[in-house]
């Protein structure tokens, strides 16, 4: 019986050890198509060509500096937004909310975050856009800001699921410490209870982060997909073109192998870095507050 359960468990050990190695492999793979498709970009495009102000392929403009900035302005601002509403409902689900109202309001969270991006890129196009040209009286609805806005709401759900996990992995204990010393529900809620749950709130604002930028459709579909520069301060108002958005309206039209091809891989290559820079600090910062966790209570 022992021998058997001995092999049971080297088995499960194994399937576990295989498939940790396969997603590394799988992220390697990945990026060695990604390098292999676009690096040739940078000896067959001039390198002042792909620093320029300016997207118009079949000119023979591929600037992508307005692509990169039209992805981390939409990104920076649906954030901004995501948030507080993300947070603070992740706080009131876990530390505020009735029992019964936690049980009703969790599984609709969690089916926000399963709805296609198409779905709400659609619902942007018919309420958000009018709304927000109508509010803003701008020109047209197809703006930053509207894209911002819906990102934002998409990011939503996945900041609530995740930070309102971490926050119910914190020991009752802790609360009850602080209520004990005098604390008020709040200041326990804010002082103690996400000091605690740092590390996992922070995992959730990143994985935020990450779902506005690589975000594809809805942005696309929302944002007006002109490629300025938005270094003005009316920039927020106005069309702007992301990366993903590029390579989703331009991938399908292209020839293979062509300049036009490589230099859609190289945004995608950059799109790929921006996404490990992020998770490489998330994982700095999360690492860090779990050994300061770990000092403070030893």
């Amino acid at each position: 019986m022992d021998q058997k359960k001995k092999r049971n468990d080297r088995f499960i050990n194994s399937v576990i050890r295989i498939t940790g190695y396969s997603s590394i492999l799988f992220v390697l793979l990945i990026l060695f198509f990604l390098l292999r498709e676009g690096l040739p970009a940078l000896a067959s495009t001039p390198l002042k060509t792909l620093l320029s102000v300016r997207w118009y392929p079949i000119e023979g403009y591929f600037g992508i500096i307005p692509l990169i900035l039209g992805s981390i302005l939409v990104t920076v601002v649906a954030t901004l937004i995501a948030l507080p509403f993300g947070i603070g409902a992740a706080v009131y689900l876990s530390e505020v909310a009735p029992p019964w109202i936690r049980d009703i309001l969790k599984p609709i969270i969690e089916i926000l975050a399963g709805i296609p991006s198409v779905v709400l890129g659609f619902i942007g196009i018919l309420v958000f856009v009018p709304f927000i040209r109508k509010f803003l009286d701008i020109p047209t609805g197809l703006t930053a800001f509207t894209g911002a806005v819906l990102l934002g709401l998409i990011s939503i759900p996945t900041i609530v699921s995740v930070a309102e996990d971490a926050l119910n992995t914190v020991p009752n204990s802790y609360r009850q410490a602080s209520l004990a010393l005098g604390a008020t529900r709040w200041q326990t809620i804010w002082d103690v209870t996400l000091p605690a749950a740092k590390s996992g709130v922070l995992t959730a604002v990143m994985l935020g982060i990450g779902r506005s930028m690589g975000e594809t459709m809805a942005v696309m579909m929302v944002t007006g997909n002109a490629a300025t520069m938005p270094v003005r301060l009316n920039s927020l108002f106005t069309p702007i073109r992301t990366m993903t958005a590029t390579i989703a309206s331009e991938m399908g039209e292209v020839a293979a192998g062509s300049q036009h091809y490589q230099v859609l891989f190289l945004i995608g290559i950059v799109l790929f870095l921006l996404s490990l820079v992020i998770n490489i600090f998330a994982s700095l910062a999360s690492t860090k507050s779990r050994q300061r966790s770990e000092r403070l209570l030893s």
